[in-house]
């Protein structure tokens, strides 16, 4: 009985084997794959890449580039090189002349005036260097000038370090 329930097993169990083979593959022919031709963008593309590859060959150097004559990333110096002979000497220095103090930056702003027995006595209002000043003819305005002459719009101011006249007028 042994035999025969081996048998059977094993004629039941290659049946089942061979059902489940055919089930699983298909006697039906199968279609070609369908091919979709590349778009006029990918065509192009493609030869865009060929062109670029193209290039990029013709780019690469075909020589070897000579030894420098110098190695930039060595920080040694140069052997001495024999120098010119000197040119004729530069011209001798001038002195240049002592500059001027600069002038201080004066506006006038206005000019008072008061009837007087001798005519009218006018006061100049002058502003500068931070400041303003009420002056009279003969008075200082800073230390550098003197107040000279103040008519109806303008005040002359002498400079007491050369004598020179500076002129104020309203704007």
């Amino acid at each position: 009985m042994n035999l025969k329930r081996t048998a059977t097993f094993g004629v039941v169990g290659g049946a089942l084997a061979v059902w489940l083979a055919s089930a699983a593959t298909s006697n039906r022919t199968l279609r070609p794959p369908i091919i979709v031709p590349p778009s006029p963008i990918d065509s192009r593309g493609a030869a865009l890449a060929e062109e670029v590859a193209r290039l990029h060959e013709r780019l690469r150097p075909t020589a070897t580039p000579n030894q420098p004559s110098r190695n930039l990333f060595s920080f040694r110096s140069a052997p001495a090189r024999a120098l010119p002979p000197p040119a004729a000497p530069p011209p001798a220095i001038v002195e240049a002349p002592a500059p001027q103090p600069a002038q201080p930056s004066l506006k006038l702003a206005g000019i008072a005036e008061d009837d007087g027995p001798n005519g009218p006595a006018r006061t100049a209002i002058i502003a500068g260097d931070g400041q303003l000043f009420m002056v009279k003819e003969g008075d200082a305005v800073t230390l550098r000038y003197r107040v000279a002459k103040i008519s109806a719009d303008v005040v002359e101011l002498t400079d007491l370090t050369d004598n020179s006249v500076r002129r104020l007028a309203l704007k």
